[in-house]
């Protein structure tokens, strides 16, 4: 298994940001895509972006489209998502997720090493 481990979560007043960071080791993260997804209490995962090897291309879900950016540094092996204008809603645990493959997808279970998660809290 790759470790992934993601930090940057905490609590935060609506209108904040945080910026969650990634890392990855190991030889999975080269040459694959990476992603964020997001479990709220209650509620089923969902998708959150996802970002190719070279980060030239990027998907949102439409709920973060214009207030969430993903980005990576292949060098630092780190990906991270940066989260504006947060709102209530966003309150959910945050799992970094790395592909086996190159391609982009928004299907968790194509998606084959996972982080443990780091918890954002938006309070209203």
């Amino acid at each position: 298994q790759v470790p992934l481990v993601e930090s940057g979560g905490g609590l935060v007043q609506a209108g904040g940001s945080l910026r969650l960071s990634c890392a990855a080791s190991g030889r999975t993260f080269s040459g694959v895509a990476m992603g964020w997804f997001r479990q709220a209490p209650g509620k089923e995962r969902e998708f959150v972006a996802t970002i190719n090897w070279s980060g030239t291309s990027t998907i949102y879900a439409d709920s973060v489209k214009g207030r969430f950016t993903i980005s990576r540094d292949n060098a630092k092996s780190t990906v991270n998502l940066q989260m504006n204008s947060l709102k209530p809603e966003d309150t959910a645990i945050y799992f970094c997720a790395a592909r086996a493959s190159s391609g982009l997808t928004i299907i968790g279970n194509a998606y084959r090493y996972w982080g443990q998660g780091t918890q954002v809290t938006v309070s209203s």
